[in-house]
């Protein structure tokens, strides 16, 4: 660590790994959340939000989450039951959801279901068998694209969009202009700390002719 041109530059070949997250979750703001669910090769459904995750790509539409393992190397129920069924379903959440998705982050068992605990409705999907949550604002039904395991204790899963839900009330069927208020999306900060995206505002990129006459 040392001081250069107005910032502190860190070397992260030099950092530990909790350092390199502290670091990061404190840097790449804000982030947002998919509450994923899935189910178990045998029926069992499970929830949990992961704040490694975007969207990468529209066409095909692919996004990603980052997912660590147990502490003892084991996959947790996201990974194993993506890994078994090829399926999952990433909801954006609200500001009402957050109290019940963090609910889902507690570390229960395996047979311990998140959705019930969080008293989280949920119907069948459409394209997937994972449940979706019907008080999500989006739900974006996914088939697993391919799974880049980038050390033993982390994976990343990358997933096609096969299907979207997005309630009614925030978009317009005919422009697919999405109201991005009325969607009221949660991100995660460092921390504990998450952030609304309430607060709005718009910058158009110029063309190149609008650019330099600007200059002029």
């Amino acid at each position: 660590m040392r001081e250069k041109s107005g910032h502190t530059y860190f070397d992260c070949s030099k950092l530990t790994a909790r350092e390199r997250y502290k670091l990061l979750i404190g840097t790449v703001i804000p982030r947002p959340v998919a509450l994923v669910t899935t189910l178990s090769r045998d029926g069992r459904p499970n929830a949990g939000p992961f704040s490694f995750f975007n969207v990468l790509t529209h066409d095909p539409a692919i996004v990603a989450i980052g997912v660590e393992n147990h502490d003892d190397m084991s996959f947790k129920d996201t990974a194993r039951n993506i890994r078994e069924t090829g399926e999952f379903t990433v909801h954006i959440c609200d500001t009402a959801l957050t109290d019940q998705m963090e609910i889902c982050a507690i570390k229960f068992g395996s047979d311990i279901d998140e959705l019930a605990e969080a008293r989280l409705a949920t119907v069948p999907g459409m394209m997937v068998r994972s449940p979706r949550i019907v008080a999500a604002p989006a739900a974006l039904e996914c088939r697993r694209y391919m799974t880049l395991q980038v050390s033993s204790a982390r994976e990343i899963i990358l997933g096609e969009v096969v299907g979207a839900f997005v309630r009614s009330d925030t978009i317009d069927p005919e422009t697919l202009h999405i109201d991005q208020q009325r969607m009221d999306a949660v991100g995660r900060l460092g921390g504990r700390s998450y952030t609304r995206t309430q607060d709005q505002f718009e910058v158009r990129t110029l063309t190149p002719d609008e650019f330099f006459r600007s200059r002029k």
